[in-house]
């Protein structure tokens, strides 16, 4: 059965449809929500509470397909997410009063699996990872995030700069670590 047959279904109730649908997109979106939230018990709440408003509202999307479908659930569950993180008040803006380039080779990334770098995302404090996530990953500009987190724009390129050396200076460090690794 195909997407847009699951979402009819799904619209008119079908729990069996439901769960397909889930299973469908649970993956995608539970590493969507893990990005934002570093511990996984916690994105697992987000990402069922996602689907929960995903299926609630399901009746009054206007289905365009099933890139306006996942658009959609993104959306939803990103949003879920930044509703997480200011209920537990754990939101905040790291300040640091010098974050100074590291120059990256490329070697560097090669030597790091999809995983590591994942984690090395994960682990950035969490006003570093947000807009790291929401510019770098999800494409939103600095003024839209400004308008999202109640922050100012200059604030968003702050955290933007600031992320992005932390994990310059992470995987230079795994890389370190790898060529220790491979010499022994």
């Amino acid at each position: 059965m195909n997407i847009t047959e699951l979402v009819k279904e799904a619209r008119a109730g079908s729990v069996a449809a439901q769960k397909y649908l889930f299973e469908a997109f649970a993956d995608r979106m539970h590493m969507l929500c893990r990005r934002y939230v570093k511990n996984k018990e916690d994105a697992e709440e987000i990402l069922q509470d996602g689907f929960y408003k995903f299926f609630k509202n399901l009746p009054s999307f206007q289905y365009q397909g099933e890139l306006a479908l996942q658009a959609w659930l993104k959306k939803i569950m990103i949003n879920e997410c930044l509703m997480f993180l200011r209920k537990k008040n754990a939101f905040n803006m790291v300040s640091e009063t010098s974050a100074t380039e590291v120059s990256l080779h490329e070697v560097a990334l090669n030597n790091l699996s999809v995983s590591e770098i994942f984690n090395l995302i994960v682990e950035l404090p969490i006003g570093y990872r947000t807009v790291f996530n929401l510019h770098v990953i999800e494409g939103m500009g600095h003024k839209e995030i400004a308008n999202l987190l109640g922050i100012h724009e200059g604030s968003s390129r702050s955290q933007l700069s600031k992320a992005k050396t932390l994990l310059q200076k992470k995987i230079l460090q795994n890389n370190n670590d790898y060529d220790q690794r491979r010499t022994k």
